[in-house]
């Protein structure tokens, strides 16, 4: 059984309209939730999207506070968000990941709050810094500000991924072991950026033991104008909550290295690609190569290769006789290829 102590926030991702947060709010009227969340400014990466309904969305969201008797919570980006958000009367607060890069904003921030009772929510940045994530709790601490919570939502990462965001657990069990009192919510919806991967981040929160959990919920994802694809409909989010357990050692570690033997999985695959694409360059220098009349074996060139894929081999902490073997493996591959791409244009030279 889930402990009483963890928090939960859902809501949608932007405020739409009131009766899209009044369709929320009431059909999750029954789950007891820390803060009902949605964003009121949206930080998009291109113009011309959906950037949310601004401040008169903070009305709709003073309405829902009045009549669910629920907090509510959104994001500020800077000192005149703060500004509007206390002055409707609210003291729950989030900065988003992009913000939290920027040490100048989260300054801003910081100042724009000294003095006020508000708790802060702020997430991770978007890349993996450790120390950033720290510098933007600890610029908040100096404020003045008491309650400050962290959320991990992930890390962005240019390569596909089974995730939207890199979950990088062992990021926040850091910055756990920088502040020990300092709860720390998970943000499973943009990590997963997909809902059918919801459940599986948040059970893996639980199990190391995150303090609770923030989920986009919205009354239609289909037509949701921003990340329509991470979010549930109220009742998955409530069944979310039911089929989440304490689980034993034992079945944490059988999920672990099912995860770990599915992330090998998927490197083997990159490599598989990388591979394709390497040797897509060597047929070029083949062609290359028969057209220049340059040998196909340079000794010069081999050695030179050679001696620094065993330097980047050893900072990686690879085995040089491991690194070297692989190496030759595949520069005899390269030179088959090549040896096939001169044999076959000689023999089309001697047939025309």
């Amino acid at each position: 059984m889930l402990s009483s102590d963890l928090k939960f926030i859902a809501g949608p991702c932007s405020a739409e309209s009131y009766e899209q947060l009044r369709s929320v709010a009431k059909q999750l009227e029954s789950v007891d939730l820390f803060a009902f969340r949605a964003g009121v400014w949206k930080p998009r990466t291109q113009p011309g999207a959906f950037e949310g309904a601004g401040e008169v969305a903070l009305s709709w969201m003073r309405d829902i506070q009045a009549e669910f008797g629920v907090n509510v919570l959104t994001e500020v980006a800077n000192a005149s968000h703060v500004e509007s958000v206390l002055a409707h009367g609210f003291n729950l607060m989030w900065i988003g990941a992009r913000t939290t890069s920027n040490p100048f904003s989260v300054q801003e921030l910081a100042d724009s709050l000294q003095g006020t009772e508000a708790t802060i929510l702020i997430k991770n940045p978007t890349n993996p810094d450790l120390k950033l994530w720290v510098g933007g709790i600890e610029r908040l601490y100096k404020a003045g500000i008491k309650k400050v919570i962290a959320i991990h939502r992930g890390f962005s990462t240019y390569d596909k991924q089974k995730y939207r965001n890199l979950p990088n657990w062992q990021i926040p069990i850091a910055l756990r072991a920088e502040f020990p009192g300092l709860e720390i919510i998970c943000d499973p919806s943009h990590i997963s950026g997909l809902a059918n991967n919801v459940f599986e981040v948040s059970q893996k929160a639980i199990d190391l033991k995150f303090d609770g959990l923030m989920i986009e919920v919205h009354p239609d994802p289909s037509v949701a104008k921003t990340d329509a694809k991470q979010q549930l409909t109220p009742e998955a989010f409530k069944s979310l909550l039911v089929n989440l357990m304490v689980r034993s050692r034992q079945a944490i570690d059988q999920e672990e290295i099912r995860e770990l033997r599915a992330n090998i999985s998927i490197l083997d695959h990159q490599i598989i690609e990388v591979f394709a694409k390497r040797m897509e360059l060597v047929e070029q220098i083949g062609h290359y190569k028969k057209r220049n009349h340059i040998a196909i074996f340079q000794p010069n060139q081999w050695e030179e290769a050679l001696a620094k894929f065993l330097k980047l081999s050893d900072d990686a902490d690879l085995s040089k006789e491991f690194a070297a073997e692989v190496f030759k493996l595949i520069h005899q591959e390269s030179i088959d290829i090549q040896s096939r791409i001169l044999r076959n244009l000689e023999s089309g030279d001697s047939a025309s």
